[in-house]
């Protein structure tokens, strides 16, 4: 099994706000794959005393916890039990109601000897690649299709769209949002390879169009997760100009890829 985890921070003088892991179970059957990209808050606090990096470390630790030794529970199960976990860890100190308490997306993957499950939430992606080679992309679009008018702001995105009906959603503190994952479960066999990946790192297809999504794939396996980083970092540089004009808040994010061969 060849496995490989790239997480890089947008800019050196920040904290990266993602969370990438790899689980193994001690038997040697099956695994798991978790990333989760922390939404930066806007200013003006969050109602909690915590940053998004402690959140993203908590909910991926329990994340990995339970997707490695709860074979059991739906990914969907997974997901709620770990943020009620962590919702649990902090409701005592801080104001988890807030549309701005620490959250995340998630990609979420485990596979068997028989299958492999996935869930995705929100703007993050997962590739699955067959052993012919056709590249599955597995997305949650609902941010895409939410009205431009509607994130016109923080405020207004907050008071109408961010983990509401009609808009988008992300595992903050609610475990209920679970149940509004991209799920499914598809045969170990059709299954070669997968990535999951933060939108720092699908940038390189989303947003500068530099391939599609299976030439993406074929760069993180013939070259390397390191290298996809570097092609988007290099596109980033070159397009400081035109960052304002296409609507790119940072000219930098945080990018993650995690590739596995099965």
């Amino acid at each position: 099994m060849r496995t490989e985890v790239v997480s890089e921070p947008g800019a050196p003088d920040r904290p990266n706000e993602d969370f990438a892991g790899i689980g193994l179970p001690a038997s040697g059957q099956g695994g798991c794959v978790i990333v989760l990209d922390g939404v930066t808050p806007p200013r003006g606090g969050t109602g909690c005393l915590h940053s998004v990096p402690w959140f993203t470390a908590r909910l991926g630790g329990a994340l990995t916890e339970l997707t490695v030794s709860r074979g059991d529970l739906t990914l969907r199960e997974v997901l709620e039990r770990a943020i009620g976990r962590t919702a649990a860890a902090h409701a005592d100190t801080c104001d988890l109601s807030h549309p701005r308490t620490p959250q995340a997306t998630v990609v979420l993957s485990r596979w068997s000897e028989d299958t492999v499950e996935f869930l995705v939430l929100s703007d993050s992606a997962l590739l699955l690649r067959s052993p012919h080679g056709t590249v599955t992309p597995v997305l949650d679009d609902r941010l895409d299709r939410v009205p431009r008018a509607s994130l016109a702001s923080d405020a207004i995105a907050d008071a109408t769209v961010r983990n509401k009906e009609g808009g988008f959603f992300t595992a903050a503190a609610d475990p209920s949002v679970a149940a509004r994952a991209v799920t499914g479960t598809v045969p170990r066999a059709e299954v070669g390879a997968l990535a999951a990946l933060t939108d720092g790192a699908t940038r390189w297809t989303e947003k500068f169009r530099a391939g599609d999504w299976t030439a993406l794939l074929d760069v993180i396996r013939k070259e390397g997760a390191r290298a996809l980083v570097d092609r988007v970092r290099e596109l980033e540089a070159a397009d400081r100009q035109e960052r304002v004009f296409l609507r790119r808040s940072k000219t930098h994010d945080d990018a993650t890829v995690v590739y596995v061969e099965l």
